[in-house]
Order: structure tokens, then C-alpha cells, then sequence
């Protein structure tokens, strides 16, 4: 560490004197430091020859002994720090180079001492030019050194000059800076063009497995899935079928023209998703609200929609929630509202308002055919000569599950549709009740799910467990059981007499006799006599017994063919006459 000198010790700063350094003789003080941490000092003018001088080898206060550098004695010296103001002996003057000049004690006016070499002289001293400042027991800078720390000042520093070549772009540097903004711009293009490439692919493939998401969900939600189809999944269910839910309605058919009824089950079961039309034929034997055999065309007629419904869920073991009244004109107005229907056919229809035979038929017969209302009213009530009535049964049937397909599933939509019928929905069935039901069959005869079975009945109108095992029980959930033919003989009453009234008449006498009445109908031709028929000889004392009831001659008793729904059949003729 550098021992920097404090000019703060008598006032003076002692120099080299002659020519030894080249620094003057003239005393300098310190006023700071620069930068580099070097004391910085200051030149003091000379003062007057009579000032006292600084000795910095004096002792203050004491008496010691110096070492006299030139001599190489010991001089008793006085202490350091101090000033004798008292008369000194003049000391001798020295000349370091040998000029001669040297003073000696009591050779008059003695030159004092300079260590700068130069004389003190009277009055100011001529100036030196000034030298870098000295610092005691530290080498002054030398002009190497200056030079240098010059050259590190300016390595130091950054001018502008250094960066010319910004302030200075030659002729090419706007084409390079086109280049390099083309060479950006097309690279960033090829970037663009590759994430919108990307972006495409990945909503491709994201729409394609939503897609494909949808379709499976679907056809799960449809069981049409390979292995879990509505044929195996639906029929094969773990659930019993005695325990499957059923929704059940009845609607009848009225023709209004020609007369007659047609009578079918609608069945949603819930439970295995799975529609059906249970397409019932009128000779079905059913016990009346009396107790009496009946058939199903004439309970409609008679017990009405309850009556009906109730000897329906004994005869069947079901639980109808409803009755649907179904005349003719609102079928057509139904077929009309869902855009007509499309069914395969079996035959041709006729024009029921053609004028002249030969004329083109309403309704042709083949696959596919576009049904309006006014042509699916026609075919659903048609019955062709000779043909069975379960023939006309089946044609209503394929018009209802044409409607089925052709309604809309929601319900509110269904709503709107039975209410513009204007049709008057029987109690306790309401229009949105109804809507709703009609909507459920929908949706599944849209996808699929919804068939078409015929009621097998016995030729006497009665249902055997093994014949109704596959409808009864599969398809409805219950058991069937027929009224008890034991319980009375059934007589079917053709009234070929020409006199409305005695069929009547006939009814309430067999009742009374404790018979069940069966309505024949009425023949085309009157009889001039009654008959009273029986099928085999187990039925003849049955027969006898009508004949006797009714008040017929016994010889009115014969064997042959009569209806399968009943015991005895008897053709009233014109020799009837009714007891009053």
C-alpha cells in the first residue's frame, strides 16, 4: 500500500533540489485525490527570504540523535515536530554536486539549505513550468507510465467511429435486407401452410370419431349392434315376461259406411323395448257385464268401450288402460295429417264411388304402395267376396303400423296431431295421454322394434293355453281363459223373418231361459221357417231344449253346421212368433 504523504506536517513539501529529478524547489501542498486514487498537490508560492523553514529531520521537545545521510555520523538532532525559535548556528550549506559553495559556521551570512537546490533569495521567485506532482517515498509517474495510463483512458472508451458501419450501409445493404425479409416471410408461410395443414387434419379426425361415436351410441340405444340386436337382446331378457312392464290401449275400428268393427291392442313393453299390434277377431267368446256369453263384435256394439275393455282383460288376463274409438273418416284424416303411408298390399281395392264395374281399383295391389287417407280407409276395411274375416283384420293392421312409421315421436308434435283430429277421447284416456302412447310406438316402429300378431282363436271363438301361448303370453304377459262353457249353452240367432224386433225378442227369451245369446246377424233372404241346428249328437238335447224355449216346433231340430263359437245356432223364419 502506498505511504501517501501528508503535506499537513509543517506546512512544506521538501523536493529533491539541483537538477537530480527535475522537480523545482518550490513547496507543494495536497488538495486531493484523482480517480486512480493518487494524491493530487498544488505548488505554494515562494515566500519572503526571512520565513523560516521546514526541517523535517528537526526533533521537537527532545534531544535525540540523527543519522546524517551524507556524513555517516550521528548527529545529536532535536526532537522531531519540533521548532526552535530561538538563534540557530548558521549551518553550513551543501552542494550535493561540489560547486564549492558550502558554508561554514561563523563565515558570515550562511546560504541555508536547500533541498530543492535552489538559493532563497529575496523576494518571489521566477516560476518553474510545473512538474507532476511528487509524493514522498513513492516514484513519481513516469511519461511511460503517463502514456500509458492515457492509452488505458482511451481503450476505455467506445466512439462512434468504432460502429461506422452502422451509420454507413453500403449499396447492397437494402437488398440483403429485402432477401432476408423474403427468405422470413416465405419460411413463416411454409409454417402457416403446415399448422393450418395440421389443424385440418386434426378436425378431420376429430369429427370423424365423434361421427363414429354417434353412430355406435345410436345403434347401441337401437340394439342393433351385432350381438345385441332387438331379436336376441329383447326376447332373451333376464327379466321374466310375467314381469315385464306393458303399456296396453284397445282401439276398434268403425266403419261408418258399411257397418262393423275391428278391434286391435296396441302394446309398448317398456321393458324390452318392443312395440305391438295384438290384432283381435270378433268371434272371440267373452263373458258380458251380466254374466252371458258374448263375441267380441257384439260386446263393442252392446257393453260399449268399458264393458268391452273389462270382458278383454278377463278373457286375455291383461290390464288395458284405455279405449281408442276409431271411426272411418278420422282414419282418413290421421293418414292424411302424417303425409299418407306406405304398405305392401295384398290386392286390389275397388273404388267404393265408382259408378260402372271395370273401373281402375283405388288401391293396387304390390309392394311399396303410397297410401292417401281416403285409399288406407279402403283397404283397411275391405273384405273380399269368400274371404276370411281375419283377411280385413290383417289389412287394418298393416295400415296402423303404416301410421305408426309415418307419426312423429315427440310427444308434443303427437299432441297437436290427435287434437287437430277433433276427435272426443273416452274416459279416463286423455289427447296427451293418448299423443304420448302413439309417440312411444313410434319411435319404435321407426326403428324397427314393432311387429304385427293375429289372436289365434278356436272355431268356437274360445282360446286354447298351447294355441295363445306365443300372443297371450309373450306378446300380452297373461293367461288365457275363456268363459266357462259349462256354465251355459250358447245359441247364435240369425233373424230371418223380415221383423227387426225379434231378434230382441229371441235374446231375452233365451236369457231367461238361462242361454247365452249370440248375435247371428242377418240374412240377405227371409225363411218361411225357423230352424234349429246342432253340430254333432252330443248337441241335440241342447237344441231340443231352444227349440221348446223360443216356442218352435220340435221338428225345427236338425243336425248340421253352425257357427264355432257356439252350441246351438237358430235362423228364425217367418213362423216365429214371439210370447208377448
Amino acid at each position: 500500500m502506498n505511504d501517501r504523504y501528508d503535506a499537513g506536517y509543517g506546512g512544506e513539501n521538501p523536493g529533491y533540489g539541483g537538477d537530480q529529478s527535475g522537480y523545482g524547489g518550490d513547496p507543494y501542498e495536497l488538495v486531493g485525490y484523482d480517480e486512480y486514487g493518487r494524491p493530487v498537490y498544488r505548488q505554494i508560492p515562494a515566500q519572503q527570504t526571512g520565513q523560516q523553514t521546514y526541517d523535517p529531520y528537526a526533533q521537537h521537545g527532545q534531544q535525540g540523535y540523527g543519522y546524517d545521510p551524507y556524513t555517516g555520523h550521528q548527529q545529536p538532532a532535536a526532537p522531531y515536530g519540533t521548532y526552535d525559535t530561538g538563534q540557530q548556528p548558521p549551518a553550513p550549506s551543501y552542494d550535493p554536486y561540489g560547486t564549492g559553495h558550502t558554508g561554514h559556521a561563523g563565515a558570515g551570512t550562511a546560504t541555508p539549505y536547500d533541498p530543492y537546490g535552489q538559493t532563497a533569495a529575496g523576494g518571489a521567485q521566477p516560476r518553474v513550468a510545473e512538474q507532476a506532482p511528487y509524493i514522498p517515498q513513492q516514484a513519481g509517474p513516469s511519461q511511460e507510465e503517463a502514456r500509458s495510463s492515457g492509452r488505458a483512458e482511451d481503450e476505455r472508451e467506445y466512439h462512434t467511429e468504432q460502429f461506422a458501419f452502422v451509420e454507413e450501409p453500403d449499396d447492397d445493404s437494402e437488398d440483403v435486407i429485402d432477401w432476408l425479409k423474403f427468405t422470413e416471410n416465405r419460411t413463416e408461410r411454409r409454417e402457416e401452410a403446415r399448422r393450418r395443414a395440421r389443424a385440418r387434419v386434426i378436425a378431420l379426425v376429430v369429427v370423424l370419431a365423434l361421427a363414429a361415436a354417434g353412430g355406435v351410441g345410436y345403434l347401441w340405444y337401437a340394439g342393433k349392434l351385432p350381438g345385441l340386436s332387438s331379436s336376441g337382446s329383447k326376447t332373451d331378457t333376464a327379466t321374466p315376461v310375467g314381469a315385464q312392464k306393458r303399456d296396453v290401449i284397445v282401439v276398434h275400428l268403425h266403419d261408418t259406411k258399411k257397418g262393423g268393427t275391428s278391434t286391435a291392442l296396441l302394446v309398448d313393453n317398456t321393458t324390452t323395448k318392443q312395440g305391438t299390434t295384438v290384432l283381435l277377431p270378433n268371434s272371440l267368446t267373452l263373458t258380458s257385464d251380466d254374466g252371458t256369453t258374448t263375441t267380441l263384435a257384439k260386446s263393442v256394439e252392446d257393453d260399449g268401450s268399458d264393458g268391452t275393455r273389462e270382458a278383454l282383460d278377463t278373457v286375455l288376463g291383461t290390464d288395458i288402460e284405455g279405449t281408442w274409438r276409431l271411426d272411418t273418416p278420422y282414419l282418413q284424416n290421421l293418414v292424411d295429417l302424417v303425409g299418407s303411408i306406405d304398405i305392401d298390399t295384398d290386392t286390389d281395392v275397388p273404388d267404393p264411388a265408382a259408378k260402372k264395374k271395370g273401373e281402375a281399383p283405388l288401391v293396387h295391389k304390390g309392394t311399396g304402395q303410397t297410401l292417401s287417407g281416403k285409399m288406407a280407409v279402403a283397404y283397411a276395411t275391405y273384405r273380399a267376396p269368400g274371404e276370411a274375416p281375419n283377411a280385413q283384420l290383417e289389412r287394418f293392421g298393416q295400415v296402423m303400423q303404416g301410421v305408426l312409421r309415418k307419426m312423429t315421436s315427440d310427444p308434443g308434435a303427437a299432441t297437436t296431431t290427435i287434437q287437430t283430429l277433433g276427435q272426443i277421447i273416452e274416459p279416463p284416456l286423455t289427447d296427451k295421454d293418448l299423443a304420448g302412447f302413439l309417440a312411444r310406438l313410434a319411435d319404435l316402429a321407426k326403428g324397427g322394434d314393432y311387429k304385427t300378431a293375429l289372436l289365434p282363436v278356436q272355431p268356437d271363438g274360445t282360446l286354447s293355453a298351447q294355441a295363445s301361448a306365443s300372443v297371450v303370453k309373450d306378446v300380452l304377459g297373461g293367461t288365457a281363459k275363456s268363459p266357462d262353457k259349462d256354465a251355459a249353452v250358447s245359441v247364435s240367432v240369425q233373424n230371418a223373418s223380415g221383423v227387426k224386433d225379434n231378434t230382441e225378442k229371441a235374446r231375452v227369451v233365451l236369457l231367461n231361459g238361462g242361454f247365452t245369446f249370440l248375435e247371428g246377424g242377418t240374412p240377405a233372404a227371409t225363411r218361411a221357417t225357423s230352424k234349429v241346428i246342432y253340430r254333432d249328437a252330443a248337441g241335440k238335447e241342447n237344441a231340443t231344449e231352444v227349440a221348446k224355449t223360443l216356442g218352435l216346433p220340435a221338428g225345427s231340430v236338425t243336425q248340421g253346421k253352425i257357427p264355432g263359437n257356439a252350441d246351438v245356432s237358430v235362423i228364425l223364419g217367418q213362423d216365429y212368433k214371439p210370447s208377448s
